[in-house]
């Protein structure tokens, strides 16, 4: 089962193959902080996070950065609205972004490069791609002449030609920026300073770097000339990562990276989330309401990662009742275990071994389906299937006192599910979940259930609907069959 990815370069699926056997490079260009983060964010956060752990769990070594840009107008702009500094409105988002990771249960990476302190990276870039030709310095600022990179446009297959046909009409020649360009399409590597910004000193005057030079330091300073993988939002392929591939390998006449893979873009019932629309929602604001955080990653993993999804109340509800299924497969073993009799060594429910038997089908199942482009949807079908066998036989065990399974099996199968959806960052709070010494016992839910059974025998229907309203305020639910009533806790 070799893992194969769809490379944005190449317009294609090939077979991954590292630059180092057995080791991964790989960088997610990151948020610009000036603002809280929202959807768009937690949706690449969350995929990017994923896709570091499984290549982790197929026996990768996974060296994973993560950038901040930290000097951008925007946040100048907030700066000056807030009477603040550039720093002290990026050290606030900041912080607030590794507070809302945290609660969607991101895995920190190994370094958070920022933009103001790889300033020496920065401008030794530039300095070098002055010297090869491909950088020109105009009264204070550096530009990026783009016709000198003869492959400019292979990542997003934009030929400037085209892009020239249709740019005149959208060009103020009066701007004081275009007249210091030799060419329209050439971009800043360097800026120089304005009244009121933060400034460095740097050969060609004081300023402040472009924002595409940014990552390629970056990248540079903590990877290496080349990376296996280089991650980021679809809105990222064009400018800023093909001004990336322009300025590093023009440099180093090396491929900057190995991959490209870019994650889909998040819709808010069918519309582009904007402020201006008001669908505009940040990660805080949408689990300060009461959605739970792993709802939120089961929603963004059920779609495939490189098409768009669309955020609706209804696909959250979804992800929400999926969810609790899967959770009542990871609480199987603190709930059961000890009636099925595993071995509890010092009096503890044994946590789960990540070391699995081998063959293992539900293992490799899964590994076929993620191997192929990270087929994250696919691979939760694997979960679900052992969630709802889990479920099943957690019914019998408290109706007749034994299961159909046997308990040596069931003990892999729940552990498979918590390696799995270990992988997938999908984690339940075990003391807060089977902590149920403040809802009704097993007992008085049988006797509730007899008492409705009674009750419909009697063509009683409204006393009937009473007591399965009742159990469903205490998180409670009631499956009718053929067989009888079944149960479960949500």
């Amino acid at each position: 089962m070799t893992l194969t990815l769809y490379n944005t370069l190449t317009r294609r699926q090939e077979p991954f193959e590292t630059v180092e056997p057995g080791k991964v490079k790989m960088y997610y260009c990151g948020v610009t902080v000036y603002d809280y983060c929202h959807l768009g964010h937690a949706r690449a956060c969350i995929v990017w996070d994923v896709v570091r752990r499984y290549l982790q769990f197929i026996g990768y070594e996974v060296r994973y950065i993560q950038n901040f840009t930290d000097i951008d107008d925007k946040i100048l702009n907030r700066s000056r609205q807030e009477h603040s500094s550039m720093e002290a409105v990026a050290d606030r988002f900041i912080k607030a972004y590794f507070e809302d990771m945290a609660r969607l249960g991101i895995k920190e990476a190994d370094e958070y490069p920022r933009a103001t302190h790889t300033m020496n990276g920065i401008q030794r870039l530039i300095h070098e791609l002055e010297n090869k030709g491909f950088a020109y310095p105009a009264d204070g600022d550096v530009y990026y002449a783009v016709r000198q990179f003869a492959e400019y446009g292979k990542l997003s297959g934009r030929k400037l030609e085209d892009m020239q046909a249709g740019k005149s009409d959208r060009v103020n020649i009066e701007d004081p920026e275009y007249q210091k360009k030799k060419d329209p399409f050439d971009f800043a590597l360097w800026k120089a300073a304005r009244p009121g910004e933060p400034a460095w000193e740097s050969p060609w005057g004081a300023g402040r770097p472009g924002w595409h030079i940014e990552c390629s330091a970056m990248v540079r300073d903590r990877l290496g000339d080349t990376i296996d993988i280089h991650a980021g939002g679809a809105d990222l392929i064009f400018p800023h990562h093909e001004n990336e591939i322009a300025q590093s390998e023009a440099v180093t006449g090396k491929p900057l990276a190995r991959y490209w893979l870019h994650n889909g873009m998040v819709k808010v019932d069918g519309e582009k989330m904007s402020k201006s629309l008001g669908n505009f929602t940040t990660i805080r604001d949408l689990l300060d309401r009461g959605v739970d955080p792993m709802a939120v990653r089961l929603f963004v993993l059920t779609a495939q990662y490189r098409t768009p999804i669309d955020f609706t109340d209804e696909a959250i509800a979804a992800a929400t009742n999926g969810w609790h299924t899967i959770k009542e497969g990871l609480l199987f073993g603190y709930q059961y275990g000890k009636k099925l009799g595993w071995d509890l060594g010092t009096g503890n429910i044994p946590i789960p071994s990540t070391q699995y038997p081998v063959p293992n089908p539900y293992i490799e199942r899964f590994q076929e389906f993620v191997n192929n482009d990270f087929n994250f949807p696919g691979g939760l079908t694997v979960l679900f299937e052992l969630a709802k066998e889990l479920r099943r036989e957690g019914h019998i065990l408290v109706h007749e006192g034994k299961t159909e399974t046997s308990p040596e099996e069931l003990q892999r199968q729940w552990q498979t599910i918590v390696t799995l959806a270990g992988v997938l960052g999908l984690e339940a709070e075990i003391e807060a979940e089977t902590d149920k010494s403040n809802g009704l016992s097993d007992v008085e839910i049988e006797a509730k259930i007899q008492q409705r059974q009674e009750a419909r025998k009697a063509k009683n229907f409204a006393e009937s609907d009473r007591i399965r309203d009742e159990l469903q305020a205490e998180g409670i639910t009631l499956i009718d069959s053929r067989d009888g009533t079944r149960w479960h806790r949500n």
